[in-house]
């Protein structure tokens, strides 16, 4: 009987001991909130350039708002959208709304 015990009782002592992925931290706990805002870099650049391209936007700073509001319109559900600048200051520093087109002081 008492061998029976161990048997059943080593196996979920060594699982338990050794699983290892709950004793590592992440290296990164920002991980979904540095993706979005790179994806929102990436998506906003290839947009001005579209824009600028297609001669929709008379110069960069005007693409570049007008971009911005496209991506707010597209991908709303996504985390800098409604925060922007989560991730150390990592958001709109530019100044500019685009829902107004104004630029801050």
């Amino acid at each position: 009987m008492k061998r029976f015990v161990l048997i059943c009782i080593l196996p979920i002592a060594a699982f338990t001991t050794f699983a290892g992925c709950s004793i590592q931290p992440k290296k990164n706990p920002f991980i979904a909130i540095e993706t979005e805002e790179t994806f929102k870099q990436r998506w906003i650049a290839k947009r001005v350039s579209d824009l600028l391209a297609a001669k929709q936007a008379a110069n960069a700073d005007e693409a570049r708002v007008i971009a911005t509001g496209e991506f707010e319109k597209k991908f709303p559900a996504t985390s800098v959208v409604r925060q922007p600048g989560l991730v150390g200051g990592a958001g709109e520093t530019s100044g500019t709304s685009s829902a107004s087109g104004t630029t801050a002081p």
